[in-house]
C-alpha cells in the first residue's frame, strides 16, 4: 500500500493559471498530488454546481509525475467530480485549493470560486485549506510565500483540522510575510458595486465594480488588520451558516 499522502489540488483561475503550479511544486514533496481544475477562470463562483450540463474530466499536461485534468465546470464541481470518479478507492488526505491571484481576505469568502472548493472539500469531511495572494497579476510572483505554504500543508496533513473546519488563508504580496496571524475574517460591504453603460445599439448594461468600505479597518482581530501590515492570515470557516443561537429566540415565529 502507498503510505504517501494523496493531495488534491484545484483552483478557481483554471489549470494553466501559474498559481496552482506554483502550488503542486510547494507541495511535491509533501505526497502524491492530483490535480481537477476548471478549463477557464471561474472566480466568484463560489460553491455553484454545474446542474444542467455534461461534464468532462481532460487529462492535461501539468509536471513531472503529477496526474492532472481540467472540468469544464466551477471549482466546486471539480472536488466533488474527482472525487466521485478519481478518487473512489482512496480518499484524499487533503485538499488544496489556489494559489489565488488576488485577495479572498474579509467578506470575499462567500463569493470565492477558490473557498467554494475548500468549503466543498469541508462537506467531504477532507481537511481542506484555500490559499490565496493579494496580487492579481497573472505573472504574480509567489516564491516569497512557498515555504510557508509547504509548511502550513505539512501541519494540516500531519494534525488535521477539527472536523467541520477549514481554513482560509491570505498572503500579503510582494513581500516574505513577517509571520501568520489567526485571525477573523474583516466585515464590511461594497457599494456602488454596478457602473451603466449604453452599447451601440442602444442597449443598456451593467459592469460589475464598485468599492469596498470596511466596518472597522483598526480592529485588529481581523485579517484586513494584518493583511496590510505585512503579515499573512488564517481564518478558519464553519461552512455550517445554522445561526444556533437565534433558534430559541426565533421560537415565536414557528405555527
Amino acid at each position: 500500500m502507498n503510505k504517501r499522502p494523496l493531495i488534491l489540488i484545484t483552483n478557481d483561475d483554471g489549470i494553466t493559471a501559474r498559481g496552482i503550479h506554483c502550488l503542486a511544486e510547494a507541495v511535491r514533496d509533501l505526497g502524491d498530488i492530483i490535480v481537477v481544475a476548471p478549463d477557464g477562470p471561474r472566480s466568484g463562483q463560489s460553491s455553484a454546481i454545474t446542474v444542467d450540463s455534461l461534464l468532462r474530466l481532460t487529462p492535461r499536461e501539468f509536471g513531472e509525475g503529477i496526474e492532472a485534468y481540467s472540468v469544464n465546470g466551477t471549482p466546486a464541481d471539480c472536488v466533488k467530480l474527482a472525487m466521485h470518479a478519481l478518487m473512489r478507492e482512496r480518499r484524499p488526505d487533503i485538499i488544496l485549493a489556489g494559489i489565488n491571484h488576488g485577495s479572498n481576505s474579509g467578506n470575499s469568502v462567500n463569493y470565492s470560486g477558490t473557498m467554494g472548493a475548500v468549503i466543498e472539500g469541508c462537506f467531504a469531511g477532507v481537511p481542506s485549506v484555500g490559499y490565496s495572494l493579494l496580487d492579481h497579476s497573472h505573472n504574480a510572483d509567489f516564491s516569497f510565500i512557498l515555504p510557508m505554504v509547504t509548511e502550513i500543508t505539512r501541519k494540516v496533513l500531519s494534525t488535521g483540522l477539527p472536523k467541520d473546519i477549514c481554513l482560509n488563508i491570505n498572503f500579503p504580496k510582494g513581500i516574505v510575510p513577517k509571520g501568520l496571524k489567526m485571525a477573523a475574517g474583516a466585515r464590511g460591504r461594497w457599494t456602488e458595486e454596478y457602473e451603466g453603460y449604453v452599447s451601440p445599439h442602444g442597449k443598456p448594461f451593467y459592469l460589475l465594480t464598485g468599492k469596498y468600505i470596511e466596518e472597522n479597518p483598526d480592529d485588529d482581530t481581523t485579517d484586513n488588520y494584518w493583511l496590510s501590515r505585512g503579515w499573512a492570515t488564517i481564518v478558519p470557516v464553519r461552512p455550517d451558516q445554522t445561526a444556533f443561537d437565534q433558534i430559541k429566540p426565533l421560537e415565536y415565529l414557528t405555527l
